[in-house]
């Protein structure tokens, strides 16, 4: 198991949205997070910076694998089409990223 993490931006003017498509997530978009070996899933928001932090744990052997797997899903992409318009990417992200991956520097079960 890989505990893994993420950051991106929320636009200011989508706060509301983001927060009503994730209280009501496509059953399709959960069961092929499930799929591509993802576990323990979380989002959080930071307020007024408006920054989202996705947290979860890869129990897979594959990631790149399994985020391909997950890229090419029609539904999922359909999902992206509607999330993406509210997110607001870091400058900072490495080439090819939508949202920054993170370092884990510390963890205490």
């Amino acid at each position: 198991m890989q505990r893994m993490g993420m950051v991106i931006g929320l636009e200011p003017s989508k706060v509301a949205e983001y927060k009503a498509l994730h209280a009501a997530v496509w059953p399709e978009v959960l069961a092929l997070i499930k799929a591509c070996n993802i576990t323990n899933y979380t989002i959080f928001l930071r307020e007024p910076e408006n920054l989202l932090f996705g947290t979860w744990d890869y129990v897979g052997t594959d990631f790149k694998a399994d985020m391909a797997k997950m890229a090419a899903d029609p539904k999922n992409q359909e999902w992206w089409s509607v999330c993406m318009p509210c997110q607001k990417p870091l400058a900072t992200r490495r080439e090819g990223e939508w949202w920054a991956m993170m370092e884990e520097v510390f963890h205490a079960d």
